[in-house]
């Protein structure tokens, strides 16, 4: 049984579900964010290690922290937030996927991540609160990105960051996320995106201040097609990731 919750859109869920079985693989389907990883991790330790007082030459900066990763998939994020020193809660609506994600932590070294099938809100029934909250990817296919957002504050603690990644809703992320990568390259299969759900960078910071979240930091990602790998920019076009603080 697939778990339920208020941001929860169960057509988008079916249609990770039906590839969750590729998560680590680099070449399949979830190629995109294999590729996007690097860069994506490297904004999470700057704005952490920025945030958060910590030895940055240890190999655990984060020992004593306590992170969640929201719609975590196959842990391709939760399982590197673990090897820094993260206590690692991860969660996904979609049960294969979670299933997945517990079978590769077990085979990569017998990593500890607390997996739940569930929400941000079921985290939040049960009193969870963290140091850190990343929601990446995943605020374009929510069924209401503001009330997701006030569910992320909600799960910090006082003083903890958040961290989202998403797509801006503009001609050139239509071009690239879903011309490009869907049906150009076929990066993505069919239908991965709905482009009028994408989230432009003004709505996100709106909505995170309305949930009592302060911006700090905007970073836009630049695809290099003759490295293939991932750059940061000032370009907030396409790919960018945000970060806040909870005061």
């Amino acid at each position: 049984m697939k778990a339920t919750g208020d941001s929860i859109d169960p057509t988008e869920v079916a249609r990770f579900s039906a590839q969750a079985a590729g998560w680590w693989d680099p070449a399949g389907s979830f190629r995109p964010l294999h590729r996007l990883n690097p860069a994506r991790l490297r904004f999470i330790c700057e704005v952490l290690t920025t945030h958060f007082p910590c030895d940055e030459r240890s190999l655990r900066p984060f020992s004593g922290l306590s992170l969640a990763d929201i719609a975590c998939g196959g842990g391709l994020i939760a399982e590197p937030m673990a090897r820094l020193g993260f206590a690692v809660t991860a969660i996904d609506a979609d049960e294969e996927a979670i299933a997945v994600a517990r079978e590769h932590a077990a085979t990569a070294g017998g990593l500890d991540i607390d997996y739940r099938v569930g929400s941000g809100e079921s985290l939040l029934q049960d009193n969870a609160r963290f140091d850190a909250v990343l929601a990446l990817e995943v605020i374009e296919h929510v069924v209401d990105p503001a009330a997701f957002l006030g569910t992320c504050s909600s799960l910090l603690k006082p003083g903890g960051a958040f961290i989202g990644a998403t797509l801006n809703r503009t001609p050139q992320s239509f071009a690239l996320a879903i011309v490009g990568a869907e049906y150009l390259l076929r990066w993505l299969p069919r239908g991965t995106h709905d482009w009028r759900r994408f989230v432009r960078p003004s709505e996100f910071v709106l909505n995170l201040r309305r949930a009592g979240l302060k911006p700090v930091r905007l970073q836009g990602l630049h695809y290099r097609p003759t490295t293939g790998d991932w750059a940061p920019t000032d370009d907030l076009s396409v790919n960018y990731l945000v970060a806040a603080v909870k005061s």
